[in-house]
């Protein structure tokens, strides 16, 4: 087992704390957490070990799980990285694309593995259908979220957007040729709606739609391809693929034809992939521990998540 602590302990730390604690693949040693109140409420509600300081958690550990806020996920990590541990650490990789440059040649430098926090990639509904995905030429993102005051202190394009960049990155095998976006503050300091148009060198055009201000939550993708059009909703865990083929000479009651103008006959069916429940935190966790012990590529590696962060600020750059 893998000796893994967690810097930070707020509401996604305590999720990654209790996992970690669950989990056949860790042995949780403890945490961190600079707020000493909150370090001491959480030790004792759960028990876990609190450490006093960043240094001693990581000496003590080979894996770091880092679920502190963005803007001190790149210290964080290069204190572990140059330790020689392991590191987990929460979307977005870091708050500067310089700093997850930085934090990749590090990682390679010193030989460790990373992986970083795209819980979506994940999801049931989207590992059912992500082998049916096959070269999309438009997709279409919608994530919805009703207010929350956690997470303003950044655009929404880092806070919600990111997890579709990063699903659509994993699917489109295409250089991004160009960006254009507009986004909206209207509560926060920084961009509460936002939609990009990302189009790639092979001509796949996907138009994403971000808000943390709506009035119900929504997590829905569209992927249209020559063969299928697959919808996934990430919320609900469900997913949709509709297919065409050749029609039948003598189509049933109730099948589903369309014929073009040349005459050419085609049949739309359903496919409905098995979505095997799961707890999408856990099993990225153990899937890294699992990269970590056969010395393979993480699902999501700290590279994919630099590129999702180069692509995020690339959309910030146009409000």
């Amino acid at each position: 087992m893998l000796k893994a602590g967690v810097l930070g302990a707020g509401h996604l730390g305590k999720i990654h704390l209790r996992l970690l604690n669950q989990s056949e693949h860790y042995e949780l040693v403890g945490f961190y957490d600079p707020d000493q109140e909150n370090a001491k409420r959480v030790s004792e509600e759960f028990g876990y070990r609190v450490f006093s300081t960043i240094t001693e958690l990581v000496e003590a550990v080979d894996v770091v799980d880092i679920v502190t806020p963005t803007l001190s996920h790149f210290d964080c990590a290069k204190q572990c990285i140059e330790s020689g541990k392991h590191i987990f650490i929460e979307k977005p990789i870091s708050n500067t694309v310089a700093e997850a440059e930085a934090m990749v040649a590090l990682a390679y430098k010193h030989g460790v593995q990373g992986q970083v926090g795209h819980v979506e990639r994940f999801n049931p509904a989207f590992t059912a259908v992500k082998d049916i995905i096959a070269e999309p030429m438009f997709i279409e993102t919608h994530r919805l979220a009703e207010f929350n005051p956690r997470g303003t202190d950044v655009p929404v394009v880092l806070d919600l957007m990111i997890h579709d960049i990063d699903v659509i990155l994993s699917v489109v095998k295409s250089p991004v040729k160009n960006i254009s976006a507009s986004g909206v503050s209207v509560i926060s300091d920084t961009p509460d709606i936002a939609n990009a148009r990302i189009e790639f060198e092979n001509g796949c055009v996907a138009n994403l739609t971000s808000s943390r201000i709506s009035l119900k939550n929504m997590r829905k993708s569209r992927f249209f391809q020559k063969d299928a059009y697959i919808s996934v909703d990430f919320l609900e865990k469900k997913c949709e693929v509709v297919k065409m083929k050749d029609a039948p000479e003598v189509p049933g009651d109730f099948d589903m034809i369309l014929q073009n103008a040349e005459g050419i006959k085609k049949q739309i069916y359903f496919e409905n992939p098995d979505i095997e429940a799961n707890n999408a935190i856990l099993d990225e966790l153990e899937t890294f521990a699992t990269a970590i012990k056969n010395k393979t590529t993480p699902i999501v590696s700290l590279s994919q998540g630099m590129e999702a962060l180069k692509v995020a600020k690339q959309i910030i750059q146009c409000f």
